[in-house]
């Protein structure tokens, strides 16, 4: 870049002040230097532009490498997980007393029966008190808004 120093700016402003003349030197010395301002604002601009570029072409490259490890991790989980229930089934299915492979099961040996869930709707939240117990001692049992309330405990209209 051009390097002015101090003696380069006292001959231009010399050369300025004798061409331009003392009147209308200040309003240009305004002019330039609001121009000066604006080009360097675009140049900063221009340079923050690239550098977000520049930072957003390096985070797309980081998340590339971190999707790529993060699959080979995940494929690497995945075969260990069917490795090792691939082994324990046929672990289990070797110990298995109602297999037909089993010894005992010619040896007149019955089977147990196998455990059947109560089907109850296990994502409903239960609470440790009961029903009939909040029903006897007039424990609410569903939320009611405030308009809902007024109108239920409201007095009942007499007269006209």
């Amino acid at each position: 870049m051009i390097d002015f120093g101090f003696d380069k700016i006292a001959l231009i402003g010399a050369v300025a002040l004798i061409v331009l003349g003392p009147e209308r030197l200040p309003r240009v010395a305004r002019t330039v230097g609001h121009l000066l301002g604006k080009a360097q604002r675009y140049v900063a601009d221009v340079k923050a532009e690239v550098n977000r570029s520049i930072e957003l072409e390096e985070l797309k490259k980081m998340k590339g490498q971190f999707e790529t490890a993060a699959r080979d991790v995940e494929q690497q989980v995945s075969k260990e997980i069917h490795q090792t229930t691939a082994e324990l089934e046929k672990s289990w299915a070797d110990a298995d007393p109602l297999s037909p492979s089993y010894e005992n099961a010619n040896a007149g040996w019955t089977p147990v029966p196998v455990y059947k869930h109560p089907k109850k709707n296990w994502r409903l939240k239960r609470g440790a008190m009961p029903q009939w117990y909040k029903q006897r001692h007039g424990i609410r049992g569903k939320a009611q808004s405030g308009a809902a309330r007024v109108a239920r405990f409201r007095p009942p209209r007499t007269g006209s």
